[in-house]
């Protein structure tokens, strides 16, 4: 029998609801709690699902739900500015490597199956800190209104407010040298991809796109650039403007990159901004405190990965919080997530590197990639995507002495 009753959830984008729909399942009711004042449709570009982050939501009967709005990928393609191909990835067993959706649909069927589920989601409600007394935490907001629960759970996103309450001194994320956008487009003249994703490493710049049998195109662009921009500070730049350099940038190469641009509309295009990445932060949890999702592991997303380290790190802390007290159960999440996303953290930092290379070293990359993948053994890549969590499984992790050791959240005004 858990331990914990009640939880507060700051963030309500992919993490939060997530978490909330986890722990209810656990047996702990939470509610969750959103900055913004209206659900966030809309908003974020393409992205992979990962089999391990389907996986992790089908432990808490989320799969079905979110492939309804997502679609199967049965390949990845990667190519040269060229066209040549570099390398493809597959199941052998024909299993769907991955599934593309995009983030507005995933956030979308994600929240409307909270409410169905009845979870509660407040907006308009902006964390601004909180206290913590022997029975429990107490989280403020700037509109004066307060919520009291037996632990509160920062899922607030690559700028948590609640990570820099539980370590002042906690690490920023860090600029990749790349800016994001996507679109979706129609009217190009290029065939089906049948169901494959195809990767370009450019002259310029990285180029993601599928096309489907009806001539839609989900495509995006990972553009170097050497100054981050906010995403405030790239949509002051017009539409037109960005599509100018993008169609610039693809100019030069062989593949459907710069056709598919060439009909991107500027009100369809959407406008990322710098992408960045963030080393899994050190402290993850203090007091009746913990934080999940972005707010504590940021792979960039190159990795493939962020929603699905996301979605895994939000049942495997439902799953310690439902068999451990507070502190074993914080504990215990750290030991079992820490040493994954770090892994997959560091592997994505080196696929940025790829994307922003020089002439010099794209040359060496298209020459040596092809050799490499033909060296490449599928078990070797195994961890990342066929990770399961035993939802049944007991969580049995020791309490470090470090962990006993960390102070409460004082009174932070």
């Amino acid at each position: 029998m858990t331990h914990i009753h009640t939880a507060v959830i700051i963030g309500g984008g992919v993490a939060g609801p997530v978490a909330a729909m986890a722990l209810q399942r656990a047996g702990i009711e939470a509610t969750v709690y959103e900055a913004y004042a209206t659900a966030a449709d809309g908003v974020g570009g393409m992205l992979g699902l990962a089999p391990n982050g389907l996986d992790a939501l089908a432990t808490i009967g989320l799969d079905e739900v979110v492939s309804r709005v997502a679609e199967p990928v049965s390949a990845m393609v990667v190519q040269s500015w060229t066209g040549k191909q570099l390398a493809k990835f597959d199941d052998p067993s024909g299993k769907p490597i991955m599934h593309v959706i995009w983030r507005a649909d995933l956030y979308r069927a994600l929240y409307d199956e909270a409410i169905r589920r009845g979870i509660r989601i407040k907006h308009s409600h902006r964390f601004t800190d909180a206290h913590e007394d022997g029975d429990g935490i107490t989280a403020r907001f700037a509109n004066a209104s307060t919520a009291s629960a037996d632990v509160l759970i920062g899922a607030d996103g690559i700028r948590s407010t609640v990570r820099s309450m539980i370590d002042p001194n906690a690490r920023s994320p860090r600029y990749t040298g790349l800016l994001g956008f996507g679109g979706r487009t129609t009217g190009a003249d290029v065939a089906s991809t049948e169901a494959n994703y195809h990767m370009i490493f450019g002259k310029k710049a990285f180029f993601g796109y599928e096309v489907t049998d009806d001539g839609h195109i989900g495509w995006f662009v990972n553009l170097p650039h050497r100054d981050p921009l906010t995403l405030a500070q790239a949509k002051v730049i017009s539409p037109d403007r960005w599509l100018h350099i993008l169609r610039d940038a693809f100019a030069g190469d062989r593949t459907p990159a710069a056709a598919i641009v060439a009909q991107a509309e500027p009100a369809d295009l959407m406008i990322i901004g710098g992408l960045e990445i963030m080393r899994t932060a050190p402290v993850w949890s203090r007091g009746r405190t913990v934080l999940v999702g972005d707010a504590v592991h940021v792979p960039s997303p190159s990795s493939g990965q962020g929603a699905s380290l996301a979605i895994e790190s939000a049942v495997e802390l439902a799953r310690c919080l439902r068999d451990l007290p507070r502190r074993e159960a914080f504990a215990a999440y750290q030991n079992l997530r820490r040493d994954r996303v770090t892994r997959i953290i560091k592997l994505a930092a080196r696929t940025n590197s790829h994307k922003a290379a020089g002439p010099v070293a794209r040359r060496l990359r298209d020459v040596f990639m092809p050799i490499a993948m033909k060296l490449a053994k599928p078990e070797k890549t195994a961890w990342q995507y066929n990770y399961h969590i035993d939802w049944d499984a007991p969580v049995t992790e020791p309490l470090t002495q470090e962990r006993l050791a960390a102070p409460a959240l004082s009174n932070h005004r």
